[in-house]
């Protein structure tokens, strides 16, 4: 049942994404205010199928962690869900992705449109200092929106000893001069980095209080890796707890 259930979820995700790509397609004329709103929408149609269809809730906790203005969301990294929760917890994110995401036919016409921050990973010092430039612009010029990022660079496994590449987060947090807001989870045990299967529980999203701006790097980043990791932690034994006393 699990697995007819996973496959059944699979067809949802990308039908529900072939209808929305369709069906708003005129959000791409509009802007970015407009194909924002249309990954936002997306976002939650991810979230109802997993409930109804896989039986997973998705919990976020630790909204009043949220600063006013701009920040920076550094998250645990598990599962391709945590692409879309920033939308269930921020007011306009901007998603640090790789550039080749942005010629996926569907969300990648969106997130150009919406103006996410599209990063070339063998990219020289020339393009680091283009990328912050486009970044300050997205959360200081009057906009005042959330720069979302991943510090693992990719999705890591439940349990698995952490790989951090800390340098895009560094140079974020040197160059912004804005908060850090950790965002740790569990979604890994749900939804796992590879393959189809989604298993019924809960994954939760924690937003944990903020990292002031002005700290060494050598204090910002033991004190975001800590933070990440554990919170992250006793999210995934809460979740095993629960599952076994069901």
């Amino acid at each position: 049942m699990k697995t007819f259930r996973s496959v059944l979820y699979f067809l949802w995700l990308y039908g529900t994404m072939t209808v929305v790509t369709l069906v708003c397609l005129p959000a791409l004329v509009i802007g970015q205010k407009a194909s924002s709103g249309v990954m936002r929408l997306y976002s939650h149609l991810v979230v109802i199928g997993l409930r109804w269809i896989v039986g997973i809730k998705v919990e976020v906790r630790g909204r009043e962690n949220i600063p006013d203005g701009p920040v920076i969301m550094a998250g645990k990294h598990m599962a391709m869900l945590d692409i879309f929760a920033p939308f269930l917890m921020f007011r306009d994110p901007v998603i640090v992705m790789k550039r080749e995401l942005l010629w996926y036919p569907g969300l990648g016409w969106y997130s150009m449109r919406a103006q996410m921050l599209a990063i070339d990973r063998n990219g020289t010092a020339r393009t680091l200092k283009h990328m912050l430039k486009v970044a300050r612009e997205r959360v200081m010029v009057g906009k005042g929106r959330q720069i979302v990022i991943f510090p693992e660079g990719t999705r890591a496994l439940p349990g698995a000893e952490p790989d951090y590449k800390p340098a895009g987060v560094r140079a974020f947090y040197k160059a912004l001069a804005i908060p850090i807001v950790p965002v740790a989870t569990n979604s890994g045990l749900c939804w796992p980095a590879h393959g189809l299967t989604r298993t019924p529980g809960t994954i939760v999203y924690e937003i944990l209080p903020q990292i002031d701006p002005g700290l060494k790097h050598t204090e910002m980043l033991p004190t975001l890796i800590d933070a990440l990791e554990t919170a992250s932690s006793k999210l995934a034994e809460e979740e095993l707890a629960a599952r076994a006393a069901r």
